[in-house]
């Protein structure tokens, strides 16, 4: 069984004016709730479980996929008060019931070569990111990598193409458990950053399609690129 976390409980605030009425994940993309795209692309990927992080506008999306859709079992987490990524995750993860567990942004469609990083985490059982080549890292921050290693990441505002965090990782389902839950922190500050100085944390590439559509300009390039996902 191949299980996810989807973490889709942001408040959305750059697509506010966008979707007003929606958490982001559910905003409209070529037809259909961005989320149906990402839950469909998962379920043709092989996975048969997904954990929904929810906070804001948490019963919109309950609501609309219920208990089961494409194929897979849904269960879900929902914040009582921001938890931050490190934190969402950290809850989410006591409804997984596999020994390790992909974790991805609700609001970015990565077409992920499942089989070959599950594999690839299972060969070497490490926290692991899933990065993507890009023509220019400025927005997004850099992976700093050597080999199939992680060492560290740059902020936002580095200009020129490079390898960014294409907001995908594979984790043992008790990586987090020295987090106190329901604290709030950062998956990429409070976990990540420390953990690459002190373990191995690796790096695959991917080289499928990736889009995040956390912004107005990528929003809108989305309703073409997805259309008919």
């Amino acid at each position: 069984m191949r299980e996810a976390i989807v973490l889709a409980g942001g408040f959305g605030t750059r697509l506010r004016e966008v979707v007003p009425d929606w958490p982001k994940p559910m905003a409209p993309v070529a037809g259909r709730p961005f989320l149906e795209i990402l839950l469909c692309s998962l379920a043709s990927k092989g996975f048969s479980r997904v954990v929904l992080s929810l906070g804001y506008m948490a019963e919109k999306i309950s609501s609309h996929f219920g208990n089961r859709f494409a194929g897979m079992d849904l269960d879900y987490v929902v914040e009582d008060s921001p938890l931050g990524t490190g934190g969402a995750v950290r809850l989410a993860m006591t409804r997984c019931t596999q020994d390790h567990v992909f974790v991805l942004n609700g609001d970015t469609f990565l077409d992920l070569e499942a089989s070959a990083i599950d594999e690839y985490w299972l060969s070497r059982r490490n926290p692991l990111i899933v990065a993507r080549q890009v023509p220019d890292t400025a927005r997004f921050g850099r992976l700093l990598v050597q080999d199939d290693l992680v060492l560290g990441f740059t902020e936002k505002g580095v200009f020129g193409q490079g390898l960014i965090n294409g907001g995908c990782y594979v984790f043992d389902s008790t990586q987090l458990d020295h987090f106190a839950l329901n604290q709030p922190f950062s998956l990429e500050a409070d976990f990540l950053a420390p953990a690459v100085q002190r373990m191995p944390v690796n790096v695959f590439v991917t080289s499928g399609h990736f889009i995040d559509i956390g912004v107005p300009e990528d929003y809108q390039r989305a309703q073409t690129e997805l259309a008919g996902r």
